[in-house]
């Protein structure tokens, strides 16, 4: 079945502007000459043979030398030329562009490669991608923060939070008249910056966590975890030594894969039990599943 013609129409028009914008794989080398022409020799000419002709033909159309105008630009494609042929790696690329003209775009991206790839220190194009990258990071995470503070600072629980700390700073005094007393503008400001908001998703930002910091500290980070490791080992695989509350905590929860934010925010009891039930050996974790599930079971 023939397409429809509104898409034979749009197929027509990409290709049309593809036409137009997509220059052939050799015009982006010499234009719509021949780079071998300009310079008088045959394409498996040797580079003293392309070197001489050069010197030859920029000292005839040299502008010094010729004042026509016509022959100043035909120098100027002459240089362009001998810049193309004098390199071997951009001259090989050009024999393949002459060989493979239907492949514009690799031959296109070899072009611009090899004539500013070079010129690029990969050092300084590393640090500069991770500046920029920390940058906009760090603008991201100040936006998230801000929005949701500004979120947090409408609900009522901030609200009471801030009466509170209101009336401890004010030792319990509070106006006699009827109806809340808002609060001062200054003061509410003084107030919001003793209260610690931990907002879950949009912590505040910090330094530290950028891309850039955190990979020019990568090789500290990797020694400080091999340290770590090795104690660990040596604590308790080779002396069999108890686990303490901090490494039980940790192992316990990674084996319920509970993030560190939501560990924190259990009351001591719940941790406590956890804990005990030695949840990183495999049996007591499915004997633990086994009863959150009897449970569920139950309450239904």
């Amino acid at each position: 079945m023939a397409p429809p013609a509104t898409e034979r129409w749009c197929w027509a028009l990409i290709i049309v502007l593809l036409s137009l914008f997509v220059q052939s794989s050799t015009a982006i080398y010499c234009g719509e000459e021949d780079c071998y022409a300009l310079l008088g020799v045959a394409q498996d000419a040797n580079a003293s043979d392309i070197k001489r002709s050069y010197y030859k033909l920029s000292l005839e159309h040299h502008p010094d030398k010729n004042p026509d105008p016509e022959s100043k630009k035909l120098f100027v494609k002459i240089a362009t030329a001998y810049e193309i042929l004098k390199d071997n790696e951009t001259r090989a690329q050009y024999d393949y562009a002459i060989e493979h003209p239907s492949e514009v775009f690799y031959n296109t991206a070899q072009y611009y490669r090899a004539k500013y790839g070079h010129k690029s220190d990969p050092r300084a194009v590393l640090v500069g991608l991770l500046v920029v990258l920390s940058a906009f990071q760090y603008l991201n995470n100040v936006a998230r923060y801000n929005e949701a503070l500004a979120t947090v600072k409408r609900t009522p629980a901030y609200k009471n939070r801030l009466k509170a700390l209101e009336l401890e700073r004010t030792g319990g005094v509070s106006s006699k008249k009827k109806g809340p007393k808002p609060i001062d503008q200054k003061l509410q400001e003084e107030l919001s910056n003793e209260l610690d908001l931990q907002i879950k998703g949009a912590e505040k930002p910090s330094v530290w966590d950028l891309l850039g910091v955190r990979f020019v500290l990568l090789p500290y980070t990797i020694i400080k975890l091999l340290v770590w490791y090795s104690s660990w080992v040596w604590r308790y695989k080779v002396k069999k030594a108890p686990y303490s509350w901090e490494d039980a905590s940790y192992l316990t929860r990674r084996s319920l894969g509970v993030p560190l934010d939501a560990w924190t925010n259990l009351d001591e009891y719940k941790k406590e039990d956890l804990v005990q039930r030695r949840l990183w050996e495999k049996q007591n974790l499915e004997n633990y599943y086994a009863e959150m599930r009897k449970e569920s079971k139950r309450r239904r």
